[in-house]
């Protein structure tokens, strides 16, 4: 579900937080992606087909345009999601939400295929989103890519959304520090917005709209002082309300993990063997995705040397993709967009 009406509420009110891009302004950046909300819009889009053929058409597609893309899977979910998971499971026709935190089948099958087109992917400790924007908030990666909003409360200073090589798609690209900045709020207090909004963590104030939600918090600055100055005949507080388990859990980053991220070349002939004589999918349709990935990397390596030769912005080129790229220092505060630049790592 992500935040109720948040998106909405930064359009009206904090414009200057959105960008409008192209997928080619990330070429070179290092891209978070929480696995299960992937697999889980191909499973919407083409229920009849597996999500693993999605899986591999879109991560193709992030390389090709020089995309370094870390896919991050969920641990065990925190028991104040088991209410929202439960509805989710009733809602898709499953038998059971899946709150163990133990390895699906298709979890397994999403592991194996990354691992052979080559990209790193991350075991969360518990949600994926909250690991994705730690990664964004120290400086492993540049931005977190995900439909869902989640990644703002969770203190990801980058969310992009709508990530996609679509004719006529715009990239939109939300920065947390100038959302904050024109809000007049802290992250602290822009977590209780969220929380009073609506998120998975626990229930929410009955009436209040976006609006409403942020001036009140604008005036009380916490739920605290807020549920004591609000009629509560018509807006009646939640019995048990567990919003500060809530702010505890967008608030309480998850434990650093030290990794290396490493990305090397495709494997062309384990995905047919896997995707084609293990999972049914036509080979023929494999072998020309390959063939297209190859002809599109290559014609946009010449495309970066030419407006590099032209004195135009300079891209990564591909021969540095397939390195190691280590964690990276603390990014500055200031730092509120992929516009500026960064120090890469040096090659291993």
């Amino acid at each position: 579900m992500g935040i109720t009406k948040l998106a909405d509420l930064i359009r009206s009110d904090a414009p200057e937080a959105i960008s409008h891009k192209d997928i080619s302004d990330y070429a070179g950046k290092v891209i978070a992606l929480d696995t299960s909300i992937v697999v889980n819009q191909f499973r919407a889009a083409t229920p009849l087909l597996s999500p693993l053929t999605g899986l591999f058409f879109r991560t193709l597609t992030f390389l090709e345009h020089d995309i370094k893309p870390v896919f991050v899977f969920d641990g065990k979910p925190p028991g104040e999601k088991t209410a929202v998971l439960e509805k989710r499971a009733e809602v898709a026709g499953w038998k059971s939400a899946k709150c163990t935190g133990a390895a699906s089948p298709m979890t397994k099958d999403c592991l194996h295929l990354l691992k052979l087109l080559g990209v790193p992917v991350i075991q969360a400790p518990a949600d994926a989103e909250a690991l994705c924007a730690r990664l964004v908030r120290e400086g492993t990666v540049d931005a977190v890519a995900s439909e869902d909003m989640d990644t703002l409360p969770f203190g990801g200073n980058i969310l992009i959304r709508q990530l996609n090589a679509k004719r006529d798609s715009e990239v939109v690209e939300y920065s947390l520090p100038k959302l904050l900045a024109k809000l007049q709020i802290s992250q602290e207090e822009f977590v209780d917005l969220c929380i009073l909004l609506g998120c998975d963590y626990c229930e929410k104030i009955a009436g209040f709209g976006p609006k409403r939600a942020l001036t009140l918090i604008q005036k009380h600055r916490t739920i605290e002082n807020l549920v004591m100055n609000i009629n509560r005949q018509t807006h009646p507080v939640p019995h048990f309300w567990q919003f500060k388990e809530a702010r505890k859990i967008f608030l309480d980053a998850p434990e650093p993990i030290a990794t290396e991220l490493t990305w090397t070349e495709p494997d062309e002939e384990a995905l047919v063997g896997f995707l084609c004589h293990i999972k049914r999918v036509k080979e023929d349709r494999v072998r020309r995705r390959m063939d297209k990935f190859r002809q599109m990397r290559e014609s946009k390596r010449e495309e970066r040397e030419k407006d590099r030769a032209a004195g135009r912005n300079r891209q990564t080129r591909m021969e540095d993709f397939f390195r190691v790229t280590r964690k990276r220092a603390q990014p500055a505060s200031s730092a509120d967009s992929l516009s500026v630049n960064r120090k890469r790592p040096k090659s291993k």
